[in-house]
């Protein structure tokens, strides 16, 4: 029987793959060592190929494809309802096969290598701007023992450090103020990184032409224009805004019922670090409403009127993404129309 359909639960060393047959019959259901997996696809005639999406999946996703086989990722949410009891290796992979044949299931777009290294850019960014106010944190706290306050914003902790490290040092124990000035040296450090880290990415965004299109909309920076271009890529995959608003998770959860709506939070579901950079984004245009009021979109003035700050910022955010998508569909820059 000619293989159709090929379900992969991907891993470290030990790949399970399970294929079926045109009408549904099982052909094989085994366990591959990852040096063998390229051979084993090469001698399969070309079929359908789903994995779920995660650590490595579209790496093989590319490889995969590059042989002539159709493949596809899928969440692994969406693959979970497919599991029959137990959980195992084949298990899934037998999950992973159903799935990826279903008329209604949504898949991951496969990312590129140049996508995968902005991102990378962008992990690694995450991490010294994690480390950076961690650091900062710890030292206003130890601090804080001896009556010394320190401003809120890692701002104002980089300047103390700053000050700590040119010889301004508090009159404190002599152990406490080596560690002080051991700790100001790694958070100066961290806080150059980060720079760096900015500075590439400008660098690496005049290489899109999406990153300016993107930077003409109000609250997207040069990081948030860079993140979205890697992650989306074509923003083609959704049919319309609504839907990448839902894919980032801005959009409220709906539990209707009995032809009543019911409307609860966000759900957060989908790309957390785009989202955290949108909304982040969309405080900083509020707080421009103190300097600049005709700066600012009538629209937000009036909603921030009816509702908290936080659901507002929010709210801006929603709508942001839903012109993030007609931006790059459309391929052109922002218009503002005011009312």
């Amino acid at each position: 029987m000619q293989v159709t359909t090929v379900g992969i639960d991907l891993a470290k060393n030990v790949f399970q793959v399970h294929g079926i047959a045109e009408n549904g019959p099982v052909v094989f259901n085994r366990a591959i060592r990852r040096a063998q997996l390229l051979a084993f696809f090469k001698d399969l005639p070309q079929c359908l190929v789903g994995m779920e999406a995660c650590g490595s999946s579209h790496f093989w996703a590319r490889q995969i494809s590059a042989l002539g086989h159709d493949v596809r990722l899928i969440p692994a949410n969406y693959v979970k309802p497919y599991v029959k009891r137990g959980k195992s290796d084949a298990a899934d992979a037998e999950a992973i096969c159903e799935a990826v044949t279903r008329p209604t299931m949504r898949f991951v777009a496969i990312k590129s290598e140049e996508q995968q290294a902005v991102l990378f850019l962008h992990r690694a960014r995450d991490l010294i701007v994690r480390q950076r106010t961690q650091l900062g944190n710890m030292l206003r706290g130890l601090l804080a023992e001896f009556g010394i306050v320190i401003s809120q914003g890692i701002g104002s902790a980089v300047k103390f450090a700053k000050g700590v490290l040119d010889g301004d040092r508090p009159t404190i124990p002599e152990v406490a103020v080596d560690v002080l000035a051991n700790l100001s040296n790694q958070l100066v450090a961290l806080h150059l990184r980060v720079r760096w880290y900015e500075m590439r990415m400008r660098l690496q965004a005049k290489q899109d032409s999406r990153v300016a299109l993107l930077r003409t909309i109000p609250g997207v920076g040069p990081v948030t224009a860079s993140a979205i271009a890697a992650t989306i890529g074509d923003a083609q995959q959704f049919r319309n805004g609504r839907e990448l608003a839902a894919w980032l998770g801005l959009t409220p959860l709906n539990r209707s019922s009995g032809g009543k709506e019911r409307l609860g939070r966000i759900s957060k579901m989908g790309d957390r670090y785009l989202r955290r950079l949108l909304v982040t984004g969309m405080t900083a245009r509020l707080r421009q409403m103190k300097v600049n009021p005709d700066r600012v979109d009538p629209w937000a003035i009036g909603l921030l009127e009816r509702k908290p700050t936080r659901l507002a910022t929010v709210a801006m955010a929603n709508k942001t993404a839903r012109i993030i998508w007609a931006v790059l569909t459309r391929n052109e820059y922002y218009r503002p129309h005011y009312a």
